[in-house]
């Protein structure tokens, strides 16, 4: 009988060079989950059809980094949000400038549109908050009650409210008819990043920097459950689209929650970093993440994860029971949205502060227009995703057809993955004395055996110990370590001695030329905190000890190591490769002869590093982070 095949939970499905600089700000289509907008530092706005490699669509007219975009429901409109406080809203279908809205002081940090009217909600670092009409091209109500950077902006499925979520902790609710705050949301003890409303209920559930999510009823306006414990900060959340649960994209994994109680579903591992931005489209959930220049988005088959019923798996408050019973997706707790069947009514209109919210359309806003273009990049995708729209369609319109997921690397694991909604996609390593990686914290030494300290146990045949045999017993093993401490303290002796010198060189040759990666250790846990002190010279040192490091069982050590990997990367790989792309000069220099040979020698032993970095960025977890950083930092080697 042919074995069946077995396909993965969680898989990477494409990495993408998305603009000549960094990405500063991405966001996914929420309809379709198929389109990607992404902002960078070279002032674009690049569009993109998941698992497609060519842009569809570059997006110009902003004159400062783009940091935050955000389309609407059909997915017809995009605007974008600049470091100079500058909006620009583009129409896609008919690929041009629409609207330039001006008056924010400060960067741009979130955008949301109404789902109903024609109105954009903005937020930026001058703590602001701003609704313009689109279509009068003008500012209509200002929010003032923020003391730090407004983060994230939602409107509420009904379009009657609006939450924000700011630095200053907090979460803030926003009557858009009446003009006025409705309530405040304290309780986050960090920054607040996200926001995002219950697809039917009155709930809202916000992330914070503090590694928490908390659940507030709209109703009365209080906390219904908080869930702590997250592995990271919060910084992408997503509700079922029935409102069963709540997926929070945390450092490298997917966490499926339950609110009353609070609760853990289930959780996928995925190696997305830090992810960025989440959307749900055939059972099918697409997390995008993005480092430096590149952008990778990743799938999740919601098919074979837990959304819902008896816990399988609960990190968050496994000790406690459950005071309620499981929430019925069909059954509502709460108040349930009351969706107008035609645009929502205007704001009020308020009297304006500024001239500057309450001029026509200028010609300095004219000529910003005309030097905004949408330059169509793939006009075969660009058609087959905008154009369909303005026809009338005699024939039901096409669905996108869901992701296929690649097979399992290992069929031992076929029986696990077999199973209905497994808790989680890992394969579990097999026990073999010693762990592969040695973690930083630990609650018992590694190697160690606690009977190798304590006296034996007595049998029938054996007398009984003397006082003397038994502390003999315990003291076992202390003597060899007693004389590996003390070793290790004359060693850091040695370098502290030349380190008082102020020669941070000569202080690192003496700490390798010791032979104790220990101490080399020790010694760059402190160069790393001052970036100041690194030089040249001392990467020429420093590299082949951090090749020894990476691949070290220790966790402790492989994270130094990728840390002074990071800094030499970004401090020094341009000049390095500046000087060796850089034609011979005239005459002689020797100066620039000593710095052109540690170029070089850098350079080797980068390029030695960089297979090191690649064979191990698929890895999962916080290494696998790393060095998936590192290998995009090291990118310009190849």
């Amino acid at each position: 009988m042919a074995t069946p095949v077995v396909t993965k939970t969680a898989w990477k499905l494409q990495e993408i060079v998305a603009h000549a600089s960094n990405v500063s700000s991405l966001v996914l289509g929420k309809a379709s989950g198929r389109l990607l907008a992404t902002g960078g530092d070279d002032c674009r706005v690049n569009l993109w059809s998941i698992n497609k490699p060519n842009c569809i669509m570059s997006l110009t007219g902003h004159t400062s980094p783009v940091e935050s975009v955000r389309l609407n429901t059909p997915e017809e409109l995009i605007v974008a949000g600049s470091q100079s406080g500058s909006i620009r809203v583009w129409d896609l279908e008919a690929a041009k400038i629409l609207r330039t809205l001006m008056g924010h002081k400060a960067n741009i940090c979130s955008l949301d549109f109404h789902p109903y009217g024609e109105f954009v909600a903005s937020g930026s670092q001058d703590t602001n908050i701003k609704l313009w009409d689109i279509r009068r091209k003008g500012c209509v109500f200002r929010y003032r009650g923020h003391s730090q950077a407004v983060r994230c902006l939602r409107f509420s499925p009904d379009g009657k409210w609006l939450a924000s979520a700011a630095d200053d902790h907090t979460v803030k609710l926003w009557d858009l008819t009446a003009g006025k705050m409705m309530s405040e949301f304290p309780g986050h003890t960090g920054p607040v990043n996200v926001v995002e409303f219950h697809p039917n209920e009155y709930l809202l559930a916000s992330g914070s920097s503090d590694r928490t999510i908390r659940f507030w009823d709209l109703e009365k306006f209080q906390v219904v459950s908080c869930i702590e414990g997250e592995p990271g900060p919060v910084r992408s959340v997503l509700f079922n689209p029935d409102g069963c649960c709540l997926y929070s994209g945390c450092q490298d994994s997917l966490r499926v929650y339950g609110w009353e109680p609070e609760r853990c579903f289930d959780v996928v591992l995925v190696n997305w970093g830090k992810v960025a931005d989440l959307a749900i489209c055939n059972d099918q959930l697409i997390g995008v993440a993005f480092s430096q220049s590149n952008v990778s988005s990743y799938v999740v088959d919601l098919t074979r994860v837990t959304r819902t019923g008896t816990v399988t798996q609960d990190p968050v408050q496994a000790s406690q029971p459950l005071t309620q019973q499981t929430s019925n997706p069909g059954v509502s707790l709460r108040r349930i949205y009351e969706r107008p069947s035609t645009t929502c009514s205007k704001p009020q209109r308020v009297k304006h502060n500024s001239e500057s919210e309450r001029r026509s359309p200028s010609s300095e806003d004219d000529r910003d227009e005309r030097e905004s273009r949408a330059e169509i990049q793939n006009a075969e995708d660009y058609n087959e995703i905008f154009q369909p729209k303005n026809s009338i369609s005699r024939t039901p319109p096409r669905k996108s057809e869901p992701f296929p997921a690649p097979p399992e690397d290992d069929t031992a694991t076929a029986k696990e993955a077999s199973k209905p909604s497994p808790a989680m996609d890992v394969q579990l390593p097999v026990p073999n004395g010693e762990p592969a990686i040695i973690p930083a914290t630990r609650n018992e030494p590694i190697g160690l055996k606690a009977s190798d300290f304590l006296p034996a146990v007595k049998v029938p045949q054996q007398a009984e110990l003397v006082d003397e045999d038994a502390m003999s017993q315990i003291r076992k093993g202390h003597d060899t370590m007693c004389v590996v401490l003390t070793s290790r303290h004359k060693n850091l002796d040695t370098v502290r001695a030349v380190w008082s010198t102020g020669d941070i060189k000569t202080s690192v040759d003496s700490a390798v030329a010791i032979n104790d990666l220990s101490v080399v250790v020790d010694l760059l846990n402190i160069v790393n905190q001052k970036a100041s002190l690194w030089k040249l010279d001392l990467c020429t040192t420093v590299l082949p000890q951090i090749e020894k490091l990476l691949q070290s069982k220790y966790e402790s050590y492989v994270q130094t190591g990728c840390t002074s990997l990071k800094l030499i990367l970004q401090r020094f790989l341009p000049l390095i490769t500046d000087i060796l792309a850089a034609p011979p000069s005239v005459g002689v220099d020797i100066s620039r002869e000593e710095r052109l040979h540690k170029c070089r020698l850098c350079f080797k032993q980068l390029k030695s590093i960089s297979g090191l970095v690649k064979s191990k960025s698929g890895l999962s977890g916080r290494h696998g982070s790393a060095f998936r950083e590192l290998h995009l930092l090291m990118a310009s080697l190849d």
